[in-house]
This record gives C-alpha cells, sequence and structure tokens, in this order.
C-alpha cells in the first residue's frame, strides 16, 4: 500500500502545433512536483523536449515515458541518457520500452520478436556502458558486440566520458505480466500505461512479488477536472476507442489485452471488431463508462479527492498526471495528493 504518493506531470508527445510547455513544467517544479515526463512513437522524439525543459528547469526530474528500444542501438540510448543527466545535474528517469510490432517493423524495421530478451539485453549493456568497469562487450544474439562480421575491424570500446551517475535509474514500459516481472527484477520502476487501482494487485501480484522497496510505481492517470462528468468520460472513452481498437493489429494489440486483464475482454474484442470495421462511433459507444472512470481521475476536485483513497490504497507510488495545462488546475491536483 502507497502511503504517500509522489506526483509528475506527464506531457506525452511534443507536437509542432502545440505552445511551447516549458511555462506548465515550470509551474509544476515550483508547485512541489516531483518529475516530468515525455514521449515519443513515431513523430516527435522523447530526448529534445525533455532537455529543453530541463535547460530551463532546476530541480524537477526528467523523465522518458517512453524511449523505444528499437530506435536506438543500446550504446546510442546510453549516450544520450548520460549526456542528459550531466547537464541537467542528474535528474533523469530513463523510461523505456519495446513498443508494438507495427511500429518496430513498420517503422524502424528491426524485428520485433523476443521483447523481454532485447529488453534484458539492452539493459545490461546500457548499464556497462555507464559503470565504465572495462571495454564493452556483450554475447547476446540481438546486440553483440563487438559486430560478428562487417568489416571484421570491431574492437570493444570505453564510453569517453564519466557519467555524473553509473547507475541512471531505468523505468520500463510494460503491460504483460512476464514484463512487468522483467521491471521488478531489473528495473528501479515500472511505468503502467492503464491502471484499475482496485485491480492491480490481482493483476500484477505475482510479478511484483519478489520487487524491492525501493520500487517505484509511476502509473500514468488522464486527470479532467470539471463539473461536467458525461464530457470527461467521454474524453476517457475517445482515447480508449483508439488504443483498444486501433493500436494494434487484430491478432495483437497489447493494450486490448491489457483491459481484457481488467475483465473487460468480450466488450475489448467487440469495440476491436467495431473499429476495424470502420464503425468506430459505435466503438465509442460501446466503451463502458465504469472503465473510462476507473483508469482516470475526473470530475470536480471533491470528487477526484474520493477517487484518490482508491490510489492510495494500491501499489501504486506515483502518480504521472496527464491532461491538466493550467497553473489552478495543477495546484489543485497538487494540494489534494501532496497536501
Amino acid at each position: 500500500m502507497a502511503n504517500d504518493l509522489r506526483l509528475g506531470l506527464n506531457l506525452g508527445y511534443w507536437q509542432r502545433d502545440a505552445t511551447d510547455a516549458t511555462e506548465l513544467v515550470q509551474t509544476a517544479e515550483r508547485l512541489g512536483y516531483d518529475s516530468v515526463w515525455t514521449a515519443e512513437a513515431y513523430g516527435s522524439d522523447a530526448f529534445t523536449p525533455l532537455a529543453w525543459y530541463g535547460a530551463r528547469t532546476s530541480r524537477i526530474k526528467l523523465g522518458t515515458s517512453v524511449v523505444q528500444l528499437s530506435a536506438r542501438t543500446p550504446a546510442a540510448t546510453a549516450m544520450t541518457a548520460m549526456t542528459l543527466d550531466h547537464l541537467t545535474g542528474g535528474r533523469l528517469l530513463l523510461g523505456i520500452g519495446a513498443s508494438g510490432p507495427q511500429v518496430v517493423e513498420g517503422w524502424y524495421g528491426q524485428p520485433f520478436p523476443q521483447p523481454l530478451a532485447r529488453t534484458r539485453e539492452y539493459v545490461e549493456i546500457m548499464r556497462k556502458i555507464w559503470r565504465r568497469a572495462e571495454p564493452v562487450t556483450s554475447d547476446g544474439p540481438h546486440y553483440p558486440l563487438p559486430y560478428p562480421g562487417g568489416a571484421n575491424l570491431g574492437k570493444p570500446l570505453k564510453l569517453i566520458t564519466h557519467p555524473l551517475r553509473p547507475d541512471i535509474p531505468i523505468y520500463l514500459g510494460a503491460e504483460g505480466p512476464k514484463n512487468v516481472a522483467l521491471s521488478a527484477e531489473i528495473a528501479q520502476g515500472w511505468l503502467p500505461l492503464f491502471v484499475f487501482p482496485e485491480k492491480i494487485e490481482s493483476m500484477y501480484g505475482a510479478s511484483l512479488e519478489h520487487a524491492a522497496p525501493s520500487f517505484d510505481i509511476a502509473a500514468m492517470v488522464l486527470v479532467i477536472v470539471t463539473d461536467d462528468l458525461r464530457a470527461a468520460l467521454d474524453g476517457v472513452k475517445m482515447m480508449l476507442t483508439l488504443y483498444i481498437g486501433g493500436m494494434g493489429s487484430k491478432s495483437r494489440n497489447f493494450h486490448a489485452d491489457i483491459i481484457g486483464r481488467m475483465g473487460y475482454a468480450e466488450a475489448a474484442e467487440h469495440i476491436q471488431a467495431l473499429y476495424l470495421a470502420g464503425r468506430r462511433d459505435e466503438a465509442f459507444h460501446a466503451i463502458p463508462d465504469e472503465l473510462a472512470d476507473g483508469i482516470s481521475l475526473l470530475g470536480p476536485l471533491p470528487r477526484i479527492r474520493e477517487r484518490l483513497d482508491l490510489w492510495r490504497k494500491s501499489p501504486v507510488t506515483n502518480l504521472l498526471i496527464m491532461g491538466p495545462h493550467d497553473e489552478p488546475t495543477l495546484t489543485g491536483i497538487r494540494d489534494l495528493v501532496l497536501g
């Protein structure tokens, strides 16, 4: 049970038509938010906006939620992370994730199979690089170092720059039970996308059984402060329509799978079928209100205060709120969570 929740702000993807979020990030820092997070898919990258905000703040931690394994080699990610951690005084929280086969194979041109094995190997190499104990080698099948073949001139190398921290915190974006268990084994934290606080223990208790006491479960949660609960529910349902229906193929959609494990398997299958058939309005209306409400914090502040009790009773240790874009809302949520 989480007695004291930490609070972060998740900005998601940077979009070219969006206003610069520097003022919002600076406000969050001033209000005592612990962290700010950025994301990437197949548009903007996660590191560049984070560096931009890091240069304009001094205390707030800077998290990637998440950078995609297939976008960079382990060495490239380790170098970028080390550089950003140095420039921001040791504030980086490196969230990484395997993404899905459509993006990995369709966008990055990399094979998707064995995501757990690839993740483990990736993390091992990054930690070897940061610790600088010796020139880095790896005999793993996914990221062998030196590369076998090619010009046959590869040699083990050691990071030139000494890291500010030789053990930058790593978080895994994970949805399946095996991937969550891997997070508990090799990472400092887990970044779940959809969390039903009343159900997280039954869904992932076994996966989290051997997590360290300091293991951080940093849950992303959509927050909409409004007196119009119906409109807020519909906003969440619009997001879920895309994730359940269109973020993946019919045969493999990790987001639909997690909704199924929450107890909505039949609904998820029906929603996906409607969406893929082009009947998106029907897919939207097929999403249960209790699902949209369960994974979010919606309504006026007194209702959100009541809903927060469920999160405090769950294993979640860190709320990464998505949605607020003004100081009064950030202040109101801060007072409820940290006050």
